[in-house]
Formats: structure tokens, sequence, C-alpha cells
């Protein structure tokens, strides 16, 4: 009787220890998705093109830009700061410039500050979470599409938010995809080829 409930104790432990496993697995993409939601983390929210009041009110919005040690990218905002009105879409540019002598994937996470301004943060149009291809040497620039929701101005705790930073950080991409992508580049452009 006492090996059997061993047994059960045993693989009741091996349940318990696979279910927190399975839920320590599923715990970053979850809380990503919570973020996305939300705008929790100053993660800001992505929109669908649409009608939207424009109003007088203005906040300013910064640019900053990161590149993981790692990753031999210069990356900086072509404007380091734009004044918008609450509901006005805005286009901006980032550029990337890979300066090793290897092509390189990377991609790139982002977040704003003052963190309870990111559920008014909209994107519509983002190079975010997308694999980049550069070749050595080689420059792209990258567009930025967003507006900051005119709703904000109905909730008065946020009166006081008047300068907003949307920040990039890239770092090199390690993904199946970015493997399809290096791939595919020709032997001489890897140094590879003769």
């Amino acid at each position: 009787m006492s090996g059997t409930k061993n047994a059960r104790t045993a693989w009741t432990l091996v349940a318990v220890v696979g279910g927190m496993l399975a839920l320590a697995y599923a715990a970053s993409p979850l809380y990503d998705m919570f973020c996305r939601a939300t705008g929790f983390g100053g993660t800001p929210q992505i929109a669908q093109e649409g009608e939207r009041p424009v109003l007088s009110r203005t906040v300013n919005v910064r640019f900053d830009s990161n590149t993981d040690a790692n990753l031999p990218w210069r990356f900086t905002p072509l404007q380091r700061e734009v004044k918008v009105k609450l509901g006005e879409e805005k286009l901006v540019h980032y550029r990337v410039t890979n300066l090793s002598q290897r092509p390189i994937v990377g991609t790139s996470t982002y977040n704003v500050t003052p963190e309870h301004a990111g559920a008014w943060f909209n994107k519509l149009q983002c190079f975010c979470f997308t694999e980049q291809l550069l070749m050595p040497g080689q420059s792209a620039d990258l567009p930025v599409v967003f507006f900051v929701d005119p709703e904000m101005d109905k909730d008065r705790r946020y009166d006081n938010v008047r300068t907003i930073t949307l920040s990039y950080t890239f770092f090199e991409a390690k993904t199946e995809r970015a493997k399809t992508l290096l791939g595919s580049v020709p032997a001489v452009a890897t140094g590879k080829g003769g």
C-alpha cells in the first residue's frame, strides 16, 4: 500500500513540476500579449487606420534608439523630437546601418515612457519585431507611423503628460526566419565565396 501511495505522491510531484515548467515557459509570451493589449509597462498599442478627432492639445514625442552591445549596428532616429496634436498621425524614420563585414539580421523591441502613457500611444506602422537583414555597410530608413489617442484628453490623470518617449532597442535575431534570411544571401556577400 505504501508503494502505491509513494508512486501517487511521486506522480503528483512530477505533474506539479511539469505544470510549473509549462507556466514558466508560457509566462513571457502571455505577459507580452497582456502588455500589448493593455499598454502595461509602456507597451504602445497597435492601432488600425481610421477616422479620429484631432485636438488642439499637443504633446512632444521624443525618439530614443539603442543597440545591444553585441550588435555592430548604428541606429539613430532621423528626428529627435516632434510635436503632435492628439489624434494626429505622424510619420518618422529611424536609420540603421550595419557596421560589420558580414550580413546580419536584427530585430527590435520598443517601449514608451512614461509607462502609463503606453495605453494612449498607438502605432499604425512599425518595424519592431520584424527581422531586418542588412548587408555589410548597408543602411536602411525604417518608418514609424503613430498617433496619441485623443481620448487621453478626457482622462484628467494624464493632464500633466507633455512629453512621451518612444524607445527602440535592436539586437541580433537568432530565429528560424533570421537563419532563412541569412541562408538566402549569396556566398559572395557573406565573404565565403570566391
